[in-house]
């Protein structure tokens, strides 16, 4: 009996804990969603700039890479296998 009292008072004190992280939650998704309200056009640039920095990145790195560099066919090849890859594991994930 005394453990089933311990069992729910952990209950009670862990949705306690549960409840404070929603408030939390809630205060900043309401700070994140104005300020993207508020700066789309801001918001557009930087996450173009940043997926363009991380293509313009890869590239770089293969450039560097000898066996890239003399047989550039591979660099699709490894790619297409990639995205297989990555495709499947994502279709058995789900």
């Amino acid at each position: 009996m005394n453990n089933l009292k311990q069992t729910e008072k952990i209950k009670k004190e862990i949705k306690k804990i549960e409840s404070i992280g929603a408030n939390f939650s809630d205060k900043f998704r309401s700070t994140r969603d104005s300020a993207f309200t508020r700066f789309p056009l801001l918001f557009l640039l930087l996450s173009t700039f940043g997926l363009v920095a991380t293509f313009y990145g890869f590239e770089k790195v293969i450039d560097q890479i000898p066996f890239f560099i003399e047989k550039p066919h591979m660099v699709l090849l490894t790619g297409i296998t990639i995205l297989l890859a990555t495709g499947a594991l994502y279709k058995k994930l789900s």
